[in-house]
């Protein structure tokens, strides 16, 4: 783990626990270049009614505005849990260099998100262009953002 690896996942986790306060489920992101967050971003599938408003695109998105372009290839995204398969191929085509993340899909599976099950290394494997996959970074400090969730209404919201 990078030095700051730590303070960027914080603020991915803060992200979070904003969406899950506006009764959103329990994912957050933030994507940084160089020592600058560039955007932040929580899932907003429920409020927005649309099925890739998942934390990791909205982050993106906002990156890309913020940036003007859609090379994020100095960027490196922290997201509370690993990136589902739509979510990692938005990461690849942004052609990000790195994906840190806390929580794993399948602790996300367990709580009971319909996941697909491919972990992001596998996935970089298998992919055309090399990105660093980083996991389990603060990764109990996210599941707790799960137990919040949880504990606010969690699985029959979504």
């Amino acid at each position: 783990m990078l030095d700051r690896d730590a303070e960027w996942m914080r603020i991915a986790i803060e992200t979070a626990l904003v969406g899950v306060a506006a009764g959103q489920s329990p994912y957050g992101a933030c994507v940084v270049r160089g020592d600058t967050v560039v955007a932040r971003a929580h899932n907003t599938v429920l409020r927005d009614r649309d099925p890739s408003a998942h934390a990791e695109v909205n982050a993106l998105r906002a990156a890309c505005a913020a940036l003007g372009g859609i090379d994020l290839s100095a960027c490196t995204i922290y997201s509370t849990c690993e990136p589902c398969t739509m979510c990692f191929a938005c990461c690849h085509w942004a052609h990000l260099g790195r994906i840190v993340y806390g929580a794993r899909v399948a602790d996300s599976a367990a709580l009971g998100f319909g996941e697909l099950h491919y972990p992001n290394a596998e996935l970089a494997r298998l992919a055309r262009r090399p990105v660093a996959v980083v996991g389990d970074v603060l990764r109990d400090e996210c599941l707790s953002i799960f137990r919040t969730w949880q504990a606010r209404g969690g699985p029959e919201t979504y």
